[in-house]
């Protein structure tokens, strides 16, 4: 099939999948107990009070209704309103977005780097003492609790040494012109080096946390997925007729090896930027995940709806990408 064709296809598949999503969430929200109109007014609300806020926030009316309403609005792009602040959700999830995505980004970067090297050097060197301390390294990093990492990182390095801050994006006595949203970016654009190396200080730790789960899992992968390269038939033939090493792994066997761990990675990124609601939990960073854990607390419908769409639509997104790069790695693909 054409790479074209392979594409639209492929595109197109997002209409279904987006339509399941916000059915599947909007029925995960109704199912969540409490009241919204309740928690507003506190347990000392009158019953007319009650009534007057629930008809004004649509929440009198059946299920099949706001369903439709729900949907249209997403259609239209519009989230509504939070029921806490009153602001546009769509207005607040950009905030939140923003950080959460510049959180992810740079622990993913983290989590390639140091992943993709010691999966490399381990298949390289298999059996000698860097396999072995890297791959007790990988499984102890799956097995930790983030939270407890991150405590344990925030009394080591702020606490203890004071090399690092303990929460936030930035600190308070600094001032940024947000222009992007993305601090870094935006620290960049407007030349202020210090606030850049302050917004990096500020990320090292929460990345480095969010970093861990998904780093041993791709270097684990990595590790495998270039181990059972460098015992195929091509790479024996490669060596018998005297290809040097760094070709038979860089050209040979990494790239055929590659696949799964675009594959790793793709399902890795996606988890990072669902499963942030820990880190930016103890870190207090201002993301989407700590906010949409505010918004269940509050039974803020518009706020948990908006949240959950817009980081289970990047999942989707990310593996998009993921699909189209299996293709330009691998042209037999086109399914």
């Amino acid at each position: 099939m054409h790479l074209t064709r392979y594409l639209f296809r492929r595109i197109l598949m997002l209409v279904p999948v987006f339509l399941v999503l916000s059915s599947v969430i909007f029925l995960m929200i109704e199912a969540i107990p409490g009241d919204p109109a309740q928690i507003m007014l506190g347990q000392h609300a009158s019953p007319e009070a009650l009534e007057k806020l629930r008809h004004k926030l649509g929440l009198d009316e059946p299920v099949y209704i706001r369903y439709g309403k729900f949907v249209g609005r997403l259609v239209r792009g519009d989230l509504g309103d939070s029921i806490m602040s009153g602001r546009p959700v769509a207005e607040e999830l950009k905030e939140k977005l923003a950080a959460t995505i510049e959180l992810s980004v740079f622990a993913m970067l983290i989590a390639t780097a140091v992943g993709i090297l010691a999966g490399f050097i381990s298949a390289w060197k298999q059996y000698s003492l860097f396999d072995y301390v890297s791959m007790v390294g990988a499984l102890v990093g799956v097995s930790m609790p983030i939270y407890w990492l991150g405590f344990m990182l925030i009394i080591l390095f702020s606490l203890h040494l004071g090399w690092l801050p303990t929460s936030g994006r930035l600190d308070a006595t600094m001032s940024l012109v947000s222009t992007t949203g993305f601090y870094l970016i935006d620290t960049l654009l407007s030349g202020n080096w210090n606030a850049f190396v302050n917004v990096v200080r500020h990320l090292v730790m929460p990345a480095i946390c969010l970093a861990t789960v998904p780093m041993a899992i791709i270097a684990r992968m990595t590790r495998s997925s270039m181990l059972e390269a460098l015992n195929q038939d091509y790479v024996r033939t490669a060596k018998a007729k005297g290809v040097g090493a760094n070709k038979i792994l860089f050209v040979h066997a990494f790239k055929n090896a590659a696949i799964p761990i675009i594959t790793v990675l793709g399902l890795q990124f996606g988890y990072l930027m669902g499963g942030a609601i820990l880190t930016e939990t103890v870190f207090s960073w201002p993301g989407v995940g700590r906010w949409v854990l505010e918004g269940i607390l509050a039974r803020d419908f518009p706020v948990i709806a908006g949240g959950t769409m817009a980081v289970a639509g990047l999942f989707v997104l990310v593996n998009l990408c993921v699909d189209i790069l299996y293709a330009f790695v691998d042209p037999r693909i086109r399914y």
